[in-house]
């Protein structure tokens, strides 16, 4: 096991009723914008609750983020959080929402040219970000529990990420019941998202963490049992409960911690969206099962592991036991009626030299745990998945 340093200090409030709990969350008298997306939150009740917890603050809102959040909108955000001081944000909805709001947080206070919180390098890194909780609706990215966020500039054609400690939720408000009137894709994809988030930090090679290794395969199995259970039963409030803590235990640093970690396939994926405007978790089911076979080889050991213990899989010899594990994974993907091949989102010809050549402008030329993800080998996965 490699060392590691881990601070994942977000208060979690898990549970029927929560919401009504966020106000002694927020310090006394802080000015407090909530920030939410399309405006479900309004029809199933949500922001009737988060009204009435905050009766006692200053509250302003800002509605609209976008999934896969756009740079422009949140400049809206950020320039109305300036107007209106505001010193606490609030997050309503899901991991858009919640990166979205990570960027407002920092871009509050960032003396430069905000775009550089994303573009620019270490140096050009937020250094503080006012204060933000989560209210978690949509179970998929972790980004309530963790450091990172996703943002889109759509005029550009970018999707970028960034960290930074200064945007980690101070809180997060998980509350089953909120995801009950989830559309089927949103619930599917917040299923496929959780479930590749925590295959990027699994499926690499053995360094005897076995905690994590565990822990890892613990939410694999719970997603494939529980996640088809949300399609068939929307209000099943346990399978509810569980798909959305292990959707946050995907991503909020536990399972990472002292191994290798991937992430080559949410680097194609990002390309994807940014191109193609598919959802975050169609192209990651799009992209996965490909991005095994190519690199089955130095993949080996923890994917026969992975067959093994995520699938049950013990019969015939290494190579069928492999290959068997990544068919399950892609029929696990369909099951949840998220197609895994460009073909079934309606897209019969992906445009591959331009993902490339996004790949390349974003300095995505060695990616993986070994660094061997070259150009070259996106390019074979991405032509695989036609």
């Amino acid at each position: 096991m490699f060392n590691f340093s881990l601070h994942a200090p977000t208060k979690v409030l898990f549970g029927k009723g929560q919401i009504a709990a966020l106000a002694k969350e927020i310090p006394a008298g802080a000015r407090v914008l909530v920030t939410y997306g399309g405006g479900s939150i309004k029809r199933n009740g949500v922001l009737d609750a988060v009204r009435a917890a905050l009766k006692e603050h200053t509250s302003f809102e800002f509605g609209g983020i976008e999934p896969n959040p756009d740079y422009a909108t949140l400049m809206q955000a950020v320039h109305l959080a300036r107007e209106q001081q505001v010193d606490f944000l609030l997050a309503v909805g899901g991991g858009s929402v919640a990166d979205g709001t990570k960027f407002i947080a920092a871009a509050i206070p960032y003396a430069a040219d905000p775009w550089l919180i994303l573009a620019g390098n270490r140096t050009q890194r937020p250094t503080g970000a006012v204060p933000m909780g989560v209210v978690l609706t949509l179970p998929a990215t972790g980004s309530e529990m963790n450091s990172g966020a996703v943002i889109s500039r759509r005029e550009t054609g970018d999707k970028l990420a960034f960290q930074s400690p200064h945007v980690m939720p101070r809180f997060a408000v998980l509350d089953p019941e909120t995801t009950y009137t989830l559309p089927p894709r949103q619930t599917a994809n917040g299923v496929v998202d959780a479930f590749v988030h925590t295959v990027e930090q699994y499926l690499t090679y053995p360094v005897n963490a076995k905690l994590q290794d565990r822990l890892a395969e613990g939410i694999l199995a719970t997603l494939i049992e529980e996640g088809p259970k949300l399609l068939a039963a929307p209000e099943d409030y346990d399978a509810r409960a569980n798909v959305m803590w292990a959707a946050t235990m995907a991503l909020n640093g536990y399972v990472g911690v002292g191994q290798p970690q991937d992430w080559a396939t949410h680097m194609l994926g990002h390309e994807i969206t940014a191109l193609h405007g598919l959802d975050h978790a169609q192209t990651l089911a799009i992209v996965l099962p490909a991005m095994l076979q190519e690199r089955r080889s130095p993949k080996r050991d923890k994917l026969l592991q992975y067959a093994e213990r995520v699938w049950g899989l013990r019969d015939g010899d290494e190579e069928q036991r492999i290959t068997a594990a990544i068919q399950a994974t892609r029929d696990f993907f369909e099951r949840m009626g998220v197609p895994t091949r460009f073909s079934g989102h309606g897209i019969s010809e992906p445009r591959v030299p331009e993902l490339i050549q996004k790949l390349e402008a974003h300095g995505m030329t060695a990616l993986g745990e070994h660094r061997d993800v070259t150009l070259d080998v996106s390019r074979r996965v991405l032509e695989a998945t036609a």
